[in-house]
């Protein structure tokens, strides 16, 4: 699975989650894959 798509994935987790500690646990997934993401890209893009 590629970063963009556990991005995605999490976003759908979170539109589903009902429980509060639920989306708590995974907003903060979400935010720590959205950093890697853009730290992966910001990698990429040449100087």
């Amino acid at each position: 699975m590629t970063i963009e798509q556990h991005v995605e994935e999490l976003r759908a987790e979170l539109r589903n989650a009902v429980d509060r500690e639920e989306r708590r646990q995974i907003e903060a997934e979400l935010a720590a894959a959205v950093k890697e993401r853009d730290a992966l890209l910001e990698n990429m893009v040449p100087d």
